[in-house]
């Protein structure tokens, strides 16, 4: 027991170094890229989850960001799941949060949630509609479904990456779809979602996601208006 204790802490203290050693080579390493999407995409689900005030919520496509664990430490009791060993085929590791490997397209989970969120994740799924339907059986009556994706009103494009005023010029393993209204009406006649709320923005001057010259300043804009990513807040009725 004593031996078993000693391997325990080595283990700990080696483990807690490492991590030490590899955040400061990540805080020493940084180089300013840009500003993404993501502080439109989070401002949106924080003022939403502020009004709900949930206890239980599913994020859908977590990756290796820190949003379930910043989640966890508002208080919430919090899910997160993502398809690791297919849309990750070398593997995927979340130093930030623990995440089940799950694919929502057939999901084996069976708890329900206060709310799910899914923040630039159903692009990349080619069988939205299926993911759409799983996120509705899973939530709670009464639950919210808060979603962010690339979207343009009119039309929609299976991969935008392939269009040719896109600015991502590298193959990538995964498409990123633009949705439409056709889309969304679909989802919400595949289910009993309700649409809450949804928000139009503005990043590039083409009409798709990273088409024509990216704006110094992301705009908040109407239906009618040039946009190319939208916010979505759905609730399942009670």
């Amino acid at each position: 027991m004593k031996i078993l204790n000693l391997l325990k802490s080595f283990m700990k203290r080696f483990g807690l170094l490492y991590v030490r050693i590899l955040c400061a080579r990540e805080y020493k390493q940084q180089t300013f890229k840009g500003i993404n999407e993501r502080p439109i995409e989070y401002a949106f689900l924080f003022r939403q989850i502020v009004k709900l005030w949930p206890k239980t919520i599913l994020d859908v496509g977590t990756g290796m960001t820190a949003l379930p664990h910043l989640m966890r430490n508002c208080g919430f009791l919090v899910t997160a799941v993502d398809n690791t060993s297919e849309y990750w085929p070398t593997g995927m590791i979340n130093r930030h949060y623990h995440v089940i490997n799950d694919d929502i397209t057939n999901t084996t989970l069976t708890e329900t949630f206060d709310v799910i969120t899914c923040i630039s994740v159903l692009e990349h799924i080619h069988d939205h509609r299926t993911a759409m339907k799983s996120m509705y059986k899973l939530l709670k009556h009464g639950g919210h479904l808060i979603l962010t994706c690339p979207y343009n009103e009119k039309d929609y494009v299976k991969n935008v990456y392939k269009l040719p005023d896109s600015s991502v010029r590298r193959k990538l393993p995964f498409i990123t779809q633009a949705f439409s209204r056709r889309e969304l009406d679909s989802w919400l006649s595949d289910s009993r979602y309700e649409l809450l709320k949804q928000e139009y923005w503005q990043f590039f001057e083409g009409d798709f996601w990273t088409c024509g010259a990216k704006l110094a300043h992301p705009v908040q804009v109407g239906t009618e208006d040039r946009h190319q990513l939208c916010c979505l807040s759905l609730a399942k009725p009670g």
